[in-house]
């Protein structure tokens, strides 16, 4: 297998792009990076981001775009974020985050899985590939199988693909390579996180995470993209966009 493209969610620079998204979009592409994962659009239209993304190079196939769970009008909302999402190119639409609370039950489980099913129905029909992004919750034991079992055995493959975040992997207590593998096929994106021994993100290659195994997983799979991901500094988050950039390329993935 060849290896996934590098690519980097937006998010990790969300501080910059609140002020300036266009020109952090531009900073972006300077460093190198061509691939992006968007998060939010911060009020631009589809064709100004698009424009954007040309100018500075780079490739945006997949977006976080959140459900708005518990609002009556979610799948008024859903709609309108399928149109933005096919006006921009995006080839993938994944959710960020489900509230499920802190102790779920098998119910609550079941609703989550329910909601995600109707969404993904929803955007597959409109042409797009339909993802979930977790964090460590999802792999708490609910009745003798975790969550995130629990989901990925409900909802058909064909309208569910799985966008494991390896940092919350490892955060959640399990082995980042194993689960790879043990969803191959329906992997196409990852999230390269690391995480500090005391729960704290840090620059790839400095915290818990084995990438040596989890990347040699993601190459055997097929994992089409890995998308790094950082939510907190020891420097700023554009300096920390290089450092992970240059982990990369120092490794030839880049």
């Amino acid at each position: 297998m060849s290896k996934p493209q590098v690519g980097i969610q937006l998010y990790s620079v969300r501080d910059r792009s609140e002020k300036d998204f266009l020109a952090t979009i531009k900073e972006i592409g300077a460093i190198g990076y061509r691939n992006v994962e968007l998060a939010g659009y911060y009020g631009h239209s589809a064709k100004e981001v698009r424009q954007a993304l040309d100018d500075a190079g780079l490739n945006a196939p997949s977006a976080h775009i959140g459900l708005s769970v518990g609002d009556d009008a979610i799948w008024d909302n859903l709609k309108q974020q399928i149109e933005y999402a096919n006006e921009l190119g995006l080839k993938r639409f994944i959710v960020p985050y489900y509230p499920l609370g802190d102790d779920p039950t098998l119910d609550a489980v079941n609703k989550m899985a329910d909601t995600l099913e109707q969404a993904a129905k929803i955007v597959t029909a409109a042409g797009l590939q339909f993802g979930y992004h977790n964090h460590a919750f999802e792999f708490k034991p609910v009745e003798g199988k975790l969550v995130i079992d629990h989901i990925f055995d409900r909802i058909p493959s064909d309208l569910l693909f799985a966008e494991f975040d390896l940092g919350w992997v490892k955060v959640a207590g399990q082995d980042p390579a194993a689960y790879i593998k043990k969803y191959a096929g329906r992997l196409p994106v990852v999230h390269a996180k690391d995480f500090k021994e005391d729960g704290t993100d840090t620059e790839i290659g400095k915290g818990s995470v084995d990438w040596d195994s989890a990347l040699a997983a993601c190459e055997e799979v097929g994992v089409e993209y890995v998308i790094i991901e950082q939510e907190r500094y020891d420097v700023n988050s554009l300096e920390s966009a290089k450092l992970n950039f240059e982990w990369f390329k120092a490794r030839g993935w880049i």
